[in-house]
């Protein structure tokens, strides 16, 4: 682990290492808190970026996440539709519980409860390398797309 890191950098870090995958957690000086956020920190295009984010099923309030290409906007009667429930925007504390991390920094991996429904945006696979957050607003980790979707094995589906 990097001295000095963040311990949410830290956790997202051993779990990357704990997949057996060589990526390493960067932590940057400018915000990575939005998908923008980061494409410009990182000097990439939006779309490389693959952003966290967590819903939950509005009547038995189960986790969803969807990792979604950065520009991408959920449809959430899409993933309903896959869930078979309707879904909702999770708030902060419902993040915070279900993952361990804060918005802004939500990684695919890593997450503090185990998340039963989880889809991969399938614009995602038209690049070979994306970046994802790690764990806190100015953190982040460059994964092959295919090692990104091994390892959360999530549904790929259009998320819009």
């Amino acid at each position: 682990m990097t001295q000095g890191m963040a311990k949410s950098a830290q956790s997202v870090q051993a779990a990357l290492t704990k997949k057996g995958l060589s990526c390493t957690v960067v932590e940057m000086a400018a915000s990575t808190r939005t998908a923008q956020d980061a494409a410009t920190a990182l000097g990439c295009e939006v779309a490389h970026i693959a952003k966290s984010l967590i819903f939950k099923t509005a009547t038995t309030h189960r986790p969803v996440l969807v990792v979604a290409s950065g520009p991408n906007r959920v449809d959430e009667k899409i993933i309903a539709f896959h869930v078979g429930e309707a879904i909702v925007k999770a708030d902060a504390p419902f993040v915070r519980e279900v993952t361990g991390f804060a918005i802004g920094g939500i990684p695919p991996i890593g997450h503090a409860q185990k998340i039963e429904h989880i889809f991969i945006d399938r614009d995602l696979l038209k690049f070979e390398m994306l970046w994802a957050a790690a764990g806190t607003p100015n953190a982040v980790f460059n994964i092959g797309t295919g090692d990104l979707v091994g390892m959360i094995n999530g549904t790929i589906i259009a998320v819009y």
